[in-house]
Order: C-alpha cells, then structure tokens, then sequence
C-alpha cells in the first residue's frame, strides 16, 4: 500500500521516482497493484491493452491519484478507463508501464559530447514501443529536480507527465502512448531551488507553433520521396572553389506577398521563388534563417527552435518539397545559421533548467551587447554537441546545400563589441576565444565528414586568419569567407564624385592585395540596404542616370571580379526603397525601363559567368587573374583578364567616369579579335548604346583601341 508520503508527493509532483511509485508494481502479499494520477476522474477501472478489465482501482486522494490491486500475470503496461463527475470518460494508456527508449551508450555519447544522432534521439518522435504506437520525448535538464511534458494530452498538469531521469547524462525521458502528430507540448521544469520555470519549448522541436503562441509540435514522421539525386551527387564529387556560385539571398517572408498581404506558403515560394531564380542564373537561393523565431524585424537571427522550420510559411514537409523542387531545378539551397546567440525570451534556453545551461554564468562571457541575447557556452560539450547536431540535421533532413554561418567575428573574439573590464581573458591572457574554435572547427570537420557535398560560409568580418583553410592547416575549417572588404571598399569608392574618383583609385585596386588568401564570397547583402544606408542604388553618386549606369557597371565588375557572388533580393531590379521585412519587393518598378535593364544584366552575367570557366574556375586561386590596367587612376579606368585551364581568356574593363572614352589604347593579353560579350551601357540595358560593335581587333603585341563608353563594363573574350 502506498505511504501517505508517497501520495502526497506524487499530487504535489515532487516524487523523485515517478516510475518507481506510478504504473504497475508488484504488491508485497504477491500478484501486482496499479497507480495512475488523474484529476477530476471518480472512479477509474484498470484493463489490459486488448481492453479485458483486470480491476478497480480505489481513489486515495481527492486531488485523484487512484491505486489498488490489477489481475495480470506479469507486470505490463495497462490502460486506464476513467469517469468524471458529470457522466463524461476519458481513457489513456498509462506511460509509467514501459521501459526506457535511451540506453546507456545514448547516454555515454551525449556525456563524452560525441553523439552524432542526437536529433534522432532528443526531441518529441513518433513511434512503436512495447507494444504501443505513441511519442517519446527526451530532454536535456541536468539540474532540474523534476521535468514534465505537458500538452492537451495531460491537461497540461506536470504531475500527469513525469519524465524518467537518466542522472549519468542529464537526460529526461517518457514514452507517451496515442501522443500523435500536432500535439502541441511544452516541458515543465522545476529547478534544484524547487521553484517552478515557466513552461519551455523543445530544444530539439522539429516543429513549432506559429508566433505568438510558443508551444513545441509533434511532427508528422518525415516520408518525402526525394528526387534530387543527380544534383546532390553533382555537388558531392565537384570542388565548390571551382564550380559557379552565384547566390540570390531571400527574406522569404518579404520577397513576395500574397493577395492578401500574407506570407506565402513554401510550395507558393516554390512555384514563383524557384523559376525565377532559375530564369536569373543563380546557382543557389540563400534563405535568411528559416529554423523557428518568436519576433519578426529579428528577421530571424534571433532564433529559438534551431531544429524546427518557421511556421510562418507552412509545416516542415513544405520546406523540404521546396528544396526538393530546387534541386529538381538545378539550384541549390543554402541557409543562414546563427550559433553566435540566442534570445532570451523566457520559453527559450535561457536558464533551461533553472542554471546557466547554454549559456555561461558570467555576463561577461555569456550576454551578447549587441543584440541583447544570450551567447551559448561552446565550451561545454553538451551544447557544442547540441549546435553540431543541428548542422548535420539540415543537411541530412532537409537535404540544403549549405550553411552560412552569422557573425563568426562575435564569436571569435572575448572583447567583441565589449570595453576593458566587460570581457574574460582566455587561459593564456587573451582575447579570441578558443572555445568558439574549436567548435567551430568541430562543426566544419563534422558537416564535411558526413555531407561532402554541403559548403559552410562565414560572415567573419575580420583578418582572422585562415577562416576558409582545413582544420588540419589550423583554420576554421569553412568552405568560404564573405569578402567584407570588397563590399565596403567598393562602394565607398562608387560613392564619391566622378570627379574625385581618380584619387581613391586604390578602393577597387587594393582588394586584389588579399582577394586570394581566402576562399571568398562577394556578398552585397541585406545587411548593406536597412537601417539608413540606402538600397544599391543609391548608394551610387549623381543624378538617376548616373546612378543606373554606375550600378550596372558595378555588377559587370563585381561578376568579372576574383570571388563567389552573393546578391541581395531586390537588388537585382535596382529597388529604390530600402528593404522592408513588413512588406514585399516593389515588382511594379520591372514596368519602368531602367529597371528592367538592370534585371536583364544580371541575368545575363550570371549566364555568362556560369558558361565561361574563366570567370569562375579560378574564382579563389591567384593564377586565374592578372591585372592588364591597374594604374588607369587618371581615367578611373580598370582592367583584368580572368583564365582556366582550356577556356578561352576574358578582359573585364571597368569605368567610372561620365566620358565617353574613343579609341582607348590598351594593351590586351595576346593579339587578334576580342568578341565583346558584355557591354552594361547598351541599349538593352538602359544604356547609351556606346561600344565596339562586338569587336576589339588587337595587334600582334596586343595594342588596341578600345570604345569605354561612360560608366560601364566591358568583357571581351579571345576569340580563336
């Protein structure tokens, strides 16, 4: 019989061993009795899963705690029949009647921080069990007294849904039968203090409600049929640094709207996003992070359910429909990922299990300034286990392409952002942080291992060096480096009067100083367009022509320039208006023609620089470039040839002045006739049509008289 100690801690939820007292146990006088905890029910008989009664349990707390004798031959697991005061039922099968799901090498792995399948094991799953189809939930909480999982399914009452504790990792567990997919759940966690958190969604939830409610779902067990086997196996056996990238980064809640001002679902982004990324030229979309957020103009950087997509565009089988029909299309898909911080919103990691479990302790090493948010503690194998498992799930869930990894510099360095005082020194006295490397390196080494075909990117905005060499070098570890460099030094120059041009020639000249001692990304990005800095156009100097002309410029010399490129949605048609993440792009602007020129041009050299190896073969290697014009400072004129091996050579000729320079004389690479390939002031463009008739004839040395027209690029390609 039961102590009146036992009862009162199992109504109260303090019963350190739920499975100990609850479900069936054998009786001291022999045979077996049965407990179960439901509330409001007045009487509760007791069958077996095939439903013959085998006894009447006796209410022994008015709070609802049942307990008595069962007739069964070995301990099993029993359903419960329950009747309410008001006539009504309810009937469940009692989860303290099955053994554990984890065994102890889960538990050895996650304590040695080597597990590599968390995310099949942690988390809410689908599936059989002892006889039972329902949901296994298992959490990290080492410092929690105790930890429920709640839901509609309990009432959301913590005493009805104890987890078992695996005290050698630090894991909670229960297998809830008849729990199915949709169920929404939360887990309710009392620290060591005894003290109550408010309820905490799933760290490792494949699926999230739509903001503002926060609860954790139960997802439907992922069955797509992939059919992207020729795209993935292209990637898997090519050398990135040698194939064509040229990357479209969406907000994909602003890109396009629906009729009635709605997000678009994923398989609407599909039918519109994807055609037209393929018509563009892109080789990859890269999503702004896309894994659960709770605020909006986040954009979601600020994100909380790492493991789940947003349900702001559909439930997760829609985002991998959208990926597959990407691949099915030949493009790639590439996602932001944001292990520099998180929020601490109070369903969230921040003090999971009542300590400092993600994050560390000390402010000063755990609060990130600049966002508010809470920074993750990568030294403590547990989480740098949790961030590595989450890498690896997209690229083998949802089979993307690719991580671009956000503010690798914050991460990077103690002081970040941070005055004397506000900062820990590492053990030998300084300020990078060896924690955030070796993760980091750890991540890279695991996605590489497993998913060759996937590329990592860092947003690292410092000279950190060797970000994009292997981990055996002593890098990082990344496939490549957002060139920050270019992009400021580019357009501070493109900023400036014509007329002072001639003086800061050094902004376009100096980046080729470094352009090869990293794999890099040329990224125009969405950070560059919001906050007061102005769309892309404007950001370029003079009237509207000028502008136009000049941008269009910019994007020839960018495309024909060493480096991965990376545009920003909106860019590509010259948006006017910074970027808006509560409403979509201005499509209507493609009705005017300076706007549809610009779009043309981008199309147009992404189709040159994916069909021409010289512009991309060699995109991260020193022998694919050679300066032909470097001291043109006078005429803001620049030129360059792009090579690789057997293709055909290209010069790319950049101006920045408003002249129409006649019978230019440059000396080209080798002699004969260069077919001009691109001229971004033609007609077609928006341009003056000014040019060479498609033809540059050079001498025997080389010497040609070429036509630049104002503000434009030119790329002339040898023709044999």
């Amino acid at each position: 019989m039961l102590t009146r100690e036992q009862i009162d801690l199992l109504v109260q939820g303090q019963d350190d061993d739920p499975f100990g007292t609850l479900g069936v146990h054998p009786a001291a006088e022999g045979g077996f009795t049965a407990c179960v905890l439901l509330p409001e029910a007045i009487a509760v008989e007791a069958q077996t899963l095939a439903g013959k009664a085998v006894g009447t349990l006796e209410r022994v707390h008015p709070d609802g705690l049942f307990h008595g004798k069962v007739t069964i031959r070995k301990r099993q697991p029993l359903r419960y029949v329950a009747t309410y005061g008001d006539g009504g039922g309810y009937d469940l099968i009692d989860p303290y009647g099955f053994g554990p799901v984890l065994g102890p090498m889960d538990d050895h792995y996650f304590s040695e921080g080597s597990h590599g399948r968390l995310f099949d094991k942690l988390g809410a799953h689908i599936i059989d069990h002892e006889g039972a189809t329902g949901t296994h939930f298992a959490v990290w909480a080492p410092n929690a007294r105790r930890v429920s999982v709640v839901g509609d399914f309990n009432r959301w009452d913590g005493r009805r849904g104890m987890m078992r504790h695996r005290a050698d990792a630090g894991v909670w567990e229960i297998f809830l039968p008849d729990v199915g997919p949709g169920s929404a759940y939360k887990y309710e966690i009392v620290g060591a203090d005894g003290v109550t958190l408010p309820l905490k969604a799933d760290p490792f939830a494949f699926q999230s409600e739509l903001r503002p409610s926060t609860a954790s779902i139960v997802a439907t067990p992922q069955d797509h049929i992939w059919g992207d086997a020729r795209h993935r196996e292209h990637w898997r056996t090519s050398d990135a640094r040698r194939q064509p990238v040229s990357i479209y980064e969406v907000h994909a809640g602003s890109w396009q709207r629906n009729d009635d001002g709605d997000f678009l679902t994923w398989d609407e982004l599909a039918n519109r996003l994807i055609p037209y990324v393929v018509g563009m030229g892109f080789t990859h979309i890269e999503f702004l992070p896309i894994s659960e957020y709770p605020y909006d103009p986040s954009w979601g950087y600020q994100t909380l359910g790492l493991y789940a997509p947003t349900a702001r565009f559909g439930d997760p089988a829609g985002f991998a429909r959208f990926v597959d029909g990407a691949h099915r299309a030949g493009v790639g898909v590439i996602l932001d990922w944001v292990p520099a911080h998180f929020p601490t919103d109070e369903h969230g990691l921040a003090h999971f299990d009542g300590t400092a479990l993600y994050e560390h302790a000390d402010p000063r090493k755990g609060f990130h300034p600049d966002w508010n948010t809470a920074i993750y503690n990568f030294g403590r194998r547990e989480v740098a286990q949790y961030l590595v498992n989450n890498a690896l799930f997209w690229a083998e869930r949802y089979h993307v392409d690719g991580l671009r990894v956000d503010a690798v510099a914050s991460m990077l360095y103690l002081d970040y952002s941070r005055k004397p005082g506000e900062w820990v020194p590492n053990d030998h006295g300084g300020r990078e942080n060896v924690e955030a490397v070796a993760f980091l390196q750890q991540m890279n080494k695991a996605l590489y291992g497993n998913h060759p075909g996937v590329m990592t990117i860092a947003e690292e905005s410092t000279s950190w060096p060797g970000v994009s060499q292997p981990v055996h070098s002593g890098g990082l570890g990344f496939g490549f480096k957002w060139n920050m460099g270019f992009m400021h030094d580019t357009l501070r120059y493109l900023a400036r009067d014509p007329v002072h041009r001639a003086h800061h020639h050094d902004d376009i000249t100096f980046g080729l100083m470094y352009a090869f001692s990293e794999n890099f990304v040329l990224a125009l990005s969405h950070d560059e367009v919001v906050h007061g800095k102005a769309s892309l156009l404007h950001k370029m100097a003079g009237d509207d022509w000028q502008k136009f002309a000049t941008l269009r410029a910019y994007y020839g010399l960018m495309w024909g320039y060493p480096g991965k490129k990376l545009l920003f949605m909106g860019q590509e048609f010259a948006q006017r208006d910074e970027w808006n993440e509560d409403r979509a792009l201005d499509w209507q602007l493609l009705d005017h023609g300076p706007h549809l020129g610009v779009q043309q041009l981008v199309g147009d050299l992404n189709h040159l620089y994916r069909s021409r190896a010289a512009l991309h073969a060699r995109d991260c290697e020193g022998e694919g470039f050679e300066w032909v014009l470097v001291d043109g400072a006078a005429d803001s004129v620049f030129a360059w040839q792009r090579r690789a091996p057997g293709a055909r050579p290209i010069v790319i000729i950049s101006h920045f002045t408003p002249v129409l320079r006649h019978g230019y004389r440059m000396r080209l690479p080798s002699g004969g006739r260069w077919r001009e390939i691109l001229n971004s002031d033609a007609s077609v463009y928006g341009g003056s049509g000014a040019g060479n008739m498609g033809m540059v004839e050079a001498d025997e040395e080389g010497w040609a008289n070429i036509t630049i027209p104002p503000f434009a690029t030119l790329m002339l390609e040898l023709d044999y």
